[in-house]
């Protein structure tokens, strides 16, 4: 019995001892094919996820891209900014590191309470910025006295700078930090102290200018304190942005313009249509928004009634007055209602049905022709010409001139002015067109609005021969040029545009012309052009009985807008302008002769002809701080 039951226990065991073996094996056997699946199958994901966590892959923001004038002036270029930062691990005594910096670096409450809140929020290896844009004295006091500032390093980055500052601020904006509307996935709005383009060129430009990243390789222990640099790629900085700017014209427009409370002005090339200045005034310093401007500052310019920030080049919209009146001729000669020698008589108004419509000389001009009127600007022929017209075709012809509508210019924010039609009005107001808004929009009032911007470019039309030229800007990027000089016929009549021509040359060069005494009286260098004075407030029939007030009269803000086009020279025209002074009076004694020297100055500079070595050096950057 006893031999029994030791075999009986014998075969138990062994039966235990294979199940336990048999567990074990396949327990080894599934740890093998695991570890042969993770080594081997998954070798190559495991490999990467483990590099991702030894290796940190950080964006470098690129260097943007430079401005440049058609000379290749700096514009916009960017400089070093050194800033000293605050690595929190580094010192014992926040609060005492920053009372030393604050003996070379002035810091405000506002400093200190935002370092100290940065400091929460960041791990204690990660600097933080006290101070940016520190001049060199600062930087160099800063270095002499590091080892008496524990924590503290100089660090460098990039700022923008515009060397001619007030001159281009409304050509070329301003660069400010990302707002989070602005964010559209591109990983690089999203770094520290990245700007980009907020206005003018900067942001017309952005893509161009903004280049693409760069990439540093950073090994990094398990907490994310970087060890070493492996690799970097710089990327690829933005591209140069070359303009049709003359620089040293754009700075003479912008100090001509700044003896008026308030004016603007646009330059260009009739044949190209390439603008050589654009000066809106006043105008503020774009260097003030790079590093974020002060609210003070920013409210004081918002509430300037002359609004520095709006550029009235191409965003100021008035009433083209009498500039308007070779549009009206050119529609008239066009239609075959009148010809050149029609004539009318002016006793200094027209009756139509119970209403008397003035003209701006009480006495009148008597018989006056076509040209005469232009030379004289006699409100009474133009009235007799809408008349015959009606408001659709003097609509037709200024809009075939670039008026009422935008020209696609390379620059943002431009506004389309109003060139009204009986449908705009139907739509618009829902009333129906009079005849008698036909006259009074004849002489540019009513609803006709143009810009700056498109009354050069009217006048750069009519004097190329009726070609149909857009004002532009950019001359190049990076090498490529986007210009062109293949501009379509408007389909109008040379024989009318010489006329109208003859008229605009009446108007400066013949004696009793509106503005023979602005003439440009040095040979070769003649213009012709035309005056517009614009009315902003109703003249009543007591003030006309009594005697209507002069603008010297009036508060600035009811005086009449004074503006002038003209183009040079008159035997063979190269430049055309159009010029507003806001409030300025007439167009023949405020206006014209801020015209004059403007074009004079074009003509002696000849910017579509002029060397290179004629181009102005910038200026160096002032003392920061």
């Amino acid at each position: 019995m006893s031999s029994e039951r030791d075999t009986d226990r014998y075969r138990s065991f062994t039966r235990r001892m294979l199940v336990l073996g048999g567990l074990k094996v396949g327990l080894l056997s599934a740890l093998a094919g695991r570890l042969y699946y993770l080594q081997v199958l998954q070798s190559a994901k495991y490999t990467m996820l483990a590099e991702e966590n030894r290796i940190s892959l950080r964006l470098i923001a690129p260097s943007r891209g430079p401005i440049t004038d058609r000379f290749g002036v700096p514009l916009a270029m960017n400089q070093q900014n050194y800033r000293v930062v605050v690595v929190s691990e580094r010192t014992k005594n926040i609060p005492e590191t920053l009372d030393k910096i604050s003996q070379v670096v002035p810091l405000t409450d506002g400093d200190r309470r935002r370092v100290m809140r940065e400091m929460q929020r960041k791990r204690r290896f990660v600097p933080v910025t006290v101070r940016e844009n520190l001049t060199w004295e600062q930087v160099a006091t800063l270095e002499m006295n590091m080892p008496d500032l524990p924590g503290a390093a100089i660090d460098v980055g990039e700022i923008r700078y515009y060397p001619f500052a007030e001159a281009t601020a409304h050509i070329l904006g301003y660069v400010g930090a990302v707002a989070e509307a602005e964010l559209n996935g591109d990983p690089v709005l999203s770094l520290p102290g990245f700007r980009i383009g907020k206005g003018g060129l900067e942001k017309f430009h952005e893509k161009n200018l903004r280049g693409t990243a760069g990439t540093s390789q950073l090994e990094v222990n398990a907490v994310g304190r970087v060890i070493r640099e492996l690799s970097r790629d710089e990327g690829q900085p933005g591209r140069e942005v070359q303009l049709t700017i003359d620089i040293g014209l754009q700075q003479f427009c912008q100090k001509r313009l700044s003896e008026e409370q308030s004016a603007a002005c646009v330059v260009m090339d009739v044949h190209t249509g390439a603008i050589y200045a654009l000066a809106s005034h006043p105008t503020y310093d774009p260097n003030q928004f790079t590093m974020g401007i002060s609210a003070e500052l920013w409210e004081e310019l918002l509430s300037n009634p002359t609004t520095p920030l709006t550029n009235k080049a191409v965003a100021g919209q008035y009433p083209p007055g009498s500039t308007f009146k070779p549009v009206v001729a050119m529609a008239a000669l066009e239609a075959g209602v009148v010809g050149p020698k029609h004539t009318v008589h002016c006793p200094g108004w027209m009756e139509l049905g119970d209403h008397r419509f003035h003209c701006w000389k009480k006495g009148g001009h008597g018989s006056v022709d076509m040209v005469s009127a232009l030379r004289d600007s006699c409100d009474v022929y133009f009235y007799d010409l809408a008349r015959r017209l009606g408001i659709d075709r003097i609509a037709e012809m200024a809009q075939r001139f670039g008026m009422g509508q935008a020209a696609g210019l390379d620059l943002p924010h431009e506004r389309p002015g109003l060139i009204p039609t009986r449908e705009w009005k139907k739509k618009a107001l829902n009333a129906t067109w009079t005849q008698g808004e036909s006259l009074i929009a004849s002489i540019g009032q009513g609803y006709v609005l143009s810009t700056p911007l498109q009354l050069a470019t009217m006048t750069c039309r009519l004097a190329n021969g009726g070609h149909a030229v857009r004002p532009h800007l950019t001359k190049q990027i990076k090498g490529v040029a986007t210009e062109t000089t293949n501009w379509p016929s408007l389909g109008v009549k040379k024989e009318n545009l010489e006329v109208v021509m003859a008229g605009m040359n009446a108007v400066t060069n013949i004696q009793g012309g509106t503005a023979y005494k602005a003439r440009i009286t040095e040979p070769g260098f003649e213009m012709a052009g035309k005056t517009g004075s614009a009315q902003v407030r109703r003249i009543t029939m007591a003030e006309r009985s009594t005697g209507v007030k002069k603008n010297e009269q009036l508060p600035w803000r009811e005086r009449d807008h004074a503006l002038f086009v003209a183009f040079a020279p008159v035997h063979a025209p190269r430049y055309a302008i159009g010029l507003i002074v806001e409030h300025g009076g007439g167009g023949s004694t405020a206006a014209a002769p801020i015209a004059r020297d403007i074009l004079l100055e074009t003509q002696k500079r000849d910017p579509g002809r002029a060397a290179v070595a004629d181009a102005p050096e910038p200026k160096a950057p002032p003392p920061r701080g």
